[in-house]
């Protein structure tokens, strides 16, 4: 077992505001890699570390992979669509097939909630969930909540405002499970169509207006409208929302003056955030994916007890 005291990675819901703080100052030295002239370190040498997406992905699964290179870990990438898979493999199977091939750690992506979860029962090596179905999104949510503390100085007392589709978004549930645990306030802003009922219960307050819920905001996460599930006419048109709930470089003065602007991507422009808005000076999309890297390299390091930690700035 890492450092981290547990064996896998599955949501932030599990865990305490001690273990997301350790991973969050973990991250901190990883970050100063990417200022080196060579980005690696000898931390992982030796270490095994899996990618199993069921799901397309650029920035998280690409993430995953430099963070195991950097860390001089070995980084294999199974592609689900040429595996056995597709002959009827079970998850159970798959996973004992890496486990056999000396898996230290499996970073899975599924369409299903709950398959990270299945997995972590069936293998030896520790499983980092990269996102299952509508569920949670962990990994997303702790690069938010770095995003946040090393812009912000602090999580605690801040307002944190998060817009779009709340239901479907797994990064809405990482987002409200963490900021909530460290002392941040949240509301959710969106369609009640695109709200789920009981949200309350996570700790977030739910607004239905977007300069109301701009109001006062330090941090405005702004989540990827779910095209592909905008056929069931959850709202009556493309155009609609926009006009309702997207922000643009004028609306963001509905927040406060220093407000920060996030996404987690992929944007859809001029939909649920303009071009203005989401390059202004306020806007830190591009660092997000930076300190994605330092946080999963940090989750690597922590579940898999990595090398001596002065190896991190030797």
């Amino acid at each position: 077992m890492g450092l981290l005291r547990r064996k896998d990675l599955l949501g932030l819901k599990e865990l305490s505001a001690e273990e997301i703080k350790l991973i969050l100052e973990t991250a901190l030295p990883f970050k100063d890699i990417f200022s080196r002239q060579v980005k690696k370190v000898p931390t992982l040498r030796g270490k095994s570390v899996f990618t199993l997406f069921y799901e397309p992905s650029t920035r998280t699964r690409t993430s995953f992979e430099l963070a195991g290179k950097m860390l001089s870990a070995d980084v294999s990438s199974l592609s689900v669509a040429t595996s056995s898979v597709v002959k009827g493999e079970s998850l159970e199977d798959t996973g004992k097939t890496l486990d056999a091939m000396g898996a230290d750690v499996i970073v899975i992506r599924h369409t299903a909630a709950g398959s990270p979860y299945l997995l972590a029962k069936t293998v030896k090596a520790s499983v980092i969930n990269a996102g299952d179905g509508t569920h949670e999104h962990p990994t997303q949510g702790l690069l938010d909540l770095f995003t946040m503390k090393e812009k912000k100085g602090k999580i605690e007392g801040l307002k944190v405002t998060l817009v779009g589709d709340i239901t479907h978004s797994r990064v809405a549930k990482s987002n409200i499970w963490g900021l909530t645990k460290l002392g941040a306030e949240v509301t959710v802003v969106g369609p009640p169509t695109l709200i789920p009922p009981g949200i309350e219960a996570m700790g977030a307050k739910v607004c239905y207006d977007l300069k109301e819920g701009l109001a006062e905001a330090d941090v405005v996460n702004v989540l990827r409208i779910q095209l592909e599930r905008q056929k069931k006419g959850l709202f009556p048109s493309l155009r609609e929302y926009s006009e309702l709930y997207g922000l643009t470089k004028e609306r963001m003065a509905w927040a406060k003056d220093d407000v920060l602007i996030m996404h987690p991507g992929p944007m859809n422009r001029g939909l649920e955030i303009s071009l203005e808005a989401a390059t202004s000076s306020q806007a830190v999309i591009e660092e997000q994916v930076t300190n994605g890297v330092a946080i999963r390299m940090a989750l690597l390091y922590l579940l898999t007890g990595g090398g001596k930690t002065d190896e991190l700035i030797d």
